[in-house]
């Protein structure tokens, strides 16, 4: 039985990490880097991002993310490419899917930096290509983790909480879907079955951001980088991608899915639904009251939906919901590698129990 990890090359870590883009670039290539920035970013960063290369005489062109990371927008940076010879993505996570696959299908190096540490995918070597209309399409498996991802804590802490919690949302996830792959022995993105290592790093990931999550939250607010948010990127970013990689993804990342055939979830982050999906594992498993409620006590506690009020879908009728039920299920997703049979009446059941508790524990 073949067993398999990846992560990246290095994944580098501190403040203002940004103004040494340039020398990280000429790590990787010469003759021009490519990079794809989130607009946002691009408006309020531009000058630490144009100075690292100005002053390093380093020839690079910038080009703004054109705001879904779509196979449309894939193909226009390639188009673009010129004399590129490493990509380069700064932004969110659809911003650096982009990069990631722009990177593997022009067979570039590519280096990663996330302005927020709002999803484990990073790290990964593996994108998620969403439709023109903002629905899931398909996972893009990719050769090679990034060869560089660089965390700009200062960045980090000056964004929205709202991000932070984001990636807590779908850090937590790592573990209870890397012990079902586990259980189920399923084989996981890596192309192998899940390692002790990784389980240890999916382990440690929800330990730490179960400790120090809200501790952070209290110091981004304050727009100020903390032990504890030093922590909680490392967590969200590291952690949970090379332990969501190499341990495999199982329920709570298809019913994300799942979930973004339904125009009202379209609002919320990834790791946010992630979040209302792994309540909703943790009933599909029975696990015990104990359990679920704590979880939801702790997403709650960090601004994540546990319900579906908070998804917008209060006024849902049964057969729509059931549409995102039924969605993850699709062959191509992850709720396969549960080690027991799911249909979509046993998610329709587990959401709506999920609600259930959570509204129950309002209540008290």
């Amino acid at each position: 039985m073949k067993k398999i990890i990846c992560s990246p090359g290095s994944y580098i870590q501190g403040s203002n990490e940004i103004d040494n883009l340039a020398e990280y670039y000429g790590q990787l290539g010469s003759s021009g880097a490519y990079l794809i920035v989130d607009k946002f970013i691009f408006d309020t960063y531009q000058d630490a991002i144009r100075g690292s290369f100005v002053r390093g005489n380093v020839p690079y062109a910038i080009h703004v993310f054109g705001g879904e990371c779509s196979h449309a927008e894939i193909d226009a940076h390639q188009r673009q490419l010129e004399d590129a010879d490493v990509i380069i993505g700064i932004g969110g996570g659809k911003t650096l899917d982009t990069a990631k696959s722009v990177a593997f299908y022009s067979h570039l190096p590519m280096i990663i930096v996330p302005t927020a540490a709002s999803t484990d995918a990073p790290c990964s070597r593996l994108a998620v290509i969403y439709k023109e209309t903002h629905e899931f399409e398909e996972y893009l498996p990719l050769t090679s983790n990034p060869n560089m991802v660089i965390m700009d804590t200062n960045i980090i802490a000056h964004a929205p909480a709202r991000f932070l919690m984001a990636g807590i949302g779908d850090a937590f996830a790592t573990y209870y879907e890397a012990a079902a792959c586990e259980k189920s022995n399923a084989v996981t993105m890596t192309g192998g079955h899940v390692t002790k290592a990784a389980m240890a790093l999916a382990k440690l990931c929800r330990d730490t951001i179960v400790a120090e999550g809200l501790l952070a939250k209290a110091a981004v607010e304050s727009h100020v980088s903390t032990a504890a948010v030093e922590d909680v990127v490392e967590a969200n970013t590291y952690l949970s991608g090379v332990g969501f990689e190499s341990g495999g993804l199982a329920a709570a990342h298809a019913i994300h899915n799942g979930l973004t055939v339904l125009e009202e979830t379209h609002r919320l982050l990834h790791g946010e639904k992630v979040a209302f999906g792994t309540i909703t594992q943790l009933v599909l498993e029975n696990r015990p009251l104990e359990e679920i409620t704590a979880a939801i006590r702790f997403c709650r506690a960090c601004g994540l939906p546990v319900s579906l009020s908070d998804l917008n879908l209060d006024q849902a009728s049964d057969e729509h919901l059931m549409e995102a039920a039924a969605a993850s299920c699709a062959a191509n997703d992850t709720m396969g590698n549960m080690p027991f049979k799911v249909e979509p009446q046993d998610v329709f059941a587990a959401m709506k129990t999920a609600d259930a508790i959570s509204r129950g524990i309002a209540a008290e």
